[in-house]
């Protein structure tokens, strides 16, 4: 059996501590929720071309190497994202990492079969308030096609994907 070593499982339980115990208290201080911080729209933008656009509140920040893109059906084949550059920070939870403020567009190379009209992309992220409140991850869903224009995220979270996500599935 395969066991992660302790200091990674605690590292974990003490982001999940931390996120239950400060949540109350972010919506006290009135910062913002995850989809207001973290604002996410999509489009595609050529026919081999999906463009993610992260426009990111001043005073938050999202994990570069949190972010993570899949597509359905399984017919649509997605490339690696091209994700800018973002400045290194020396993270207490997660060590040194970068960090994407700003706006941000991402880039994700497709090959959508002809006939298709419409395709999920399914995009997970995480960021923090500078405030020193950090988000639980956020999978959000939306729906792309040719012509179809700017695209939002579908409303109403979807919990399994969220524990999916958590557990690195």
């Amino acid at each position: 059996m395969c066991r992660k070593p302790r200091h990674d499982r605690l590292r974990k339980w003490a982001m999940v501590a931390i996120v239950l115990l400060a949540w109350p208290a972010a919506a006290a201080t009135g910062l913002l929720t995850a989809d207001q911080a973290f604002d996410l729209t999509a489009r595609q933008h050529k026919a081999d071309e999906v463009q993610v656009r992260f426009r990111i509140a001043d005073g938050y920040y999202l994990y570069r190497d949190k972010l993570r893109f899949t597509t359905e059906p399984a017919a649509i084949i997605a490339g690696s994202p091209v994700v800018p550059r973002g400045k290194v920070r020396d993270d207490e939870f997660f060590g040194k990492v970068e960090i994407l403020r700003g706006e941000i567009v991402i880039r994700i190379p497709v090959r959508v079969p002809s006939g298709t009209a419409r395709f999920t992309l399914h995009a997970v992220s995480q960021g923090c308030a500078d405030a020193g409140v950090c988000y639980t991850p956020q999978s959000r869903h939306l729906t792309l096609g040719p012509g179809l224009g700017e695209a939002k995220p579908a409303t109403g979270a979807d919990p399994h994907r969220l524990i999916d996500s958590l557990q690195g599935r």
